[in-house]
């Protein structure tokens, strides 16, 4: 359907009252068909608040959405306003390209951004966007609809993936927050004339811009890093807050063989933007004039330990305004405030140094929502060409599929992959269901 047959309204009205009457698992696909003439695609990819198990969801070419990471979605949600689409290159499946990136939220939604990959490079006019942006609205709403009914695909949540989504808001956040801050400490630093506070704020905007650009162009973090390299990345991020201000900061790492101890980097960019919303949030109450930070690694978790000479009046719910509480838990650590009126504030961060183990009974918690719809059909008996027609893709992805469901099963057949889905109570207790 080209844009000018979006006038009859009989053709339009069959758009809308397709996407509200779709299946859950065929919205994309759905919205992807209605799409197909407006913005030419490869792929669809959606990045959702909702869906406490997957926060990714895709269709199209297998071998591009693949590529697609929830920080990388993640990133590009911080540049879209909810109502406003942008056409823009961004970095997704590992390098730039352009996206039409559109960001709704409807009542009783945290809200879902949709990333349109194109297949060229031509930038969609106003009118284009505007109707794009219509047809989310109404995706979204259908997908809020049927989330209480539908079971969540993934079993075993994605560890990795939800806590990198969590690094890199968090990341971006923190950045702004304490470049404000070190401004405001030099505003107040009445031992710089004018020339020199001015020299300083430039060098400042400088190297937060370069941090942030380094955020912005980051991928996934690498495996693990050492305990002692890890904390040097946090005084590296903490030092400028006290180069020009009132407050002292001191430093306790780990040394010796706990210094070269590997830990999940996660973890260790976790407790690094838990130390940094600690120190900023002991800075914000006043009072305080040295805070140590320091770090302890052993029985199985990293101890981050932050601990101020302030009124010791901040309470738990001060450490809100920075998420510590929800960071630590979505690596499956807590946090532990202790004031003492008059002494100051101790804050406690413990972080586990494995994930969360993944449940033993479900075989099937690796796998995605679209190899679970291979999966499903496979089990179904169908072949190749039958599983491409039913699904909208083509026998080559379908191929592509298989070969990824035999791996992360670790099985050499697809009849010793149906068998152990069965086993494992598939497609009833698994597959999204309207």
């Amino acid at each position: 359907m080209a844009f000018r047959d979006w006038g009859d309204p009989q053709r339009a009205l069959s758009v809308a009252a397709a996407l509200m009457q779709t299946p859950l698992k065929q919205v994309l696909s759905t919205l992807s068909d209605a799409l197909s003439d407006l913005v030419p695609h490869d792929a669809l990819v959606m990045l959702t608040g909702d869906c406490p198990k997957s926060a990714t969801w895709s269709h199209g070419d297998a071998e591009l959405t693949e590529m697609v990471t929830t920080a990388e979605m993640a990133q590009l949600a911080t540049h879209v306003d909810i109502g406003r689409p942008r056409f823009e290159r961004a970095r997704l499946a590992g390098s730039s390209r352009p996206v039409l990136a559109v960001a709704a939220a409807p009542h009783g939604s945290a809200g879902a951004l949709l990333a349109v990959l194109p297949t060229g490079d031509a930038v969609p006019g106003p009118e284009v966007l505007s109707l794009v942006q219509q047809l989310w609205d109404l995706a979204t709403l259908r997908i809020i609809d049927l989330w209480p009914s539908a079971v969540p695909v993934n079993q075993a949540a994605p560890w990795m993936a939800s806590s990198e989504r969590a690094r890199i808001t968090a990341d971006l956040t923190d950045s702004h927050a304490a470049t404000l801050t070190m401004l405001l400490g030099l505003l107040r630093n009445r031992s710089l004339d004018d020339a020199a506070a001015r020299r300083t704020a430039v060098d400042l905007a400088v190297s937060s811009l370069i941090e942030l650009r380094a955020l912005g162009e980051s991928e996934r973090l690498p495996g693990e890093e050492s305990a002692h390299a890890a904390f040097g990345r946090l005084t590296d991020m903490l030092g400028l807050l006290s180069r020009h201000g009132d407050v002292e900061l001191e430093f306790c790492g780990p040394t010796g063989e706990t210094g070269q101890r590997c830990i999940p980097s996660v973890i260790a960019q976790t407790a690094r933007t838990t130390a940094r919303g600690s120190v900023l949030t002991m800075l914000e109450q006043g009072g305080v004039s040295r805070i140590l930070v320091s770090w302890q690694v052993e029985d199985g978790e990293l101890r981050t330990i932050v601990r101020d000479d302030g009124p010791g009046a901040l309470a738990t719910d001060a450490l809100a305004v920075h998420r510590l509480t929800d960071r630590a838990a979505a690596v499956g650590g807590c946090v532990q405030v202790d004031a003492v009126p008059g002494w100051g504030t101790i804050v406690t961060i413990r972080l586990p140094l494995t994930a969360p183990e993944r449940q033993r009974n479900d075989p099937l918690g690796d796998l995605n929502p679209r190899e679970l719809e291979v999966l499903e059909q496979l089990v179904q008996g169908h072949r190749n060409r039958a599983i491409a027609e039913r699904l909208r893709i083509s026998e080559h992805t379908v191929k592509f599929h298989v070969a990824k469901i035999l791996k992360k099963l670790d099985v050499s057949s697809r009849g010793e992959a149906s068998a152990l889905a069965l086993a494992a109570g598939f497609p009833a207790s698994l597959a999204l269901t309207s």
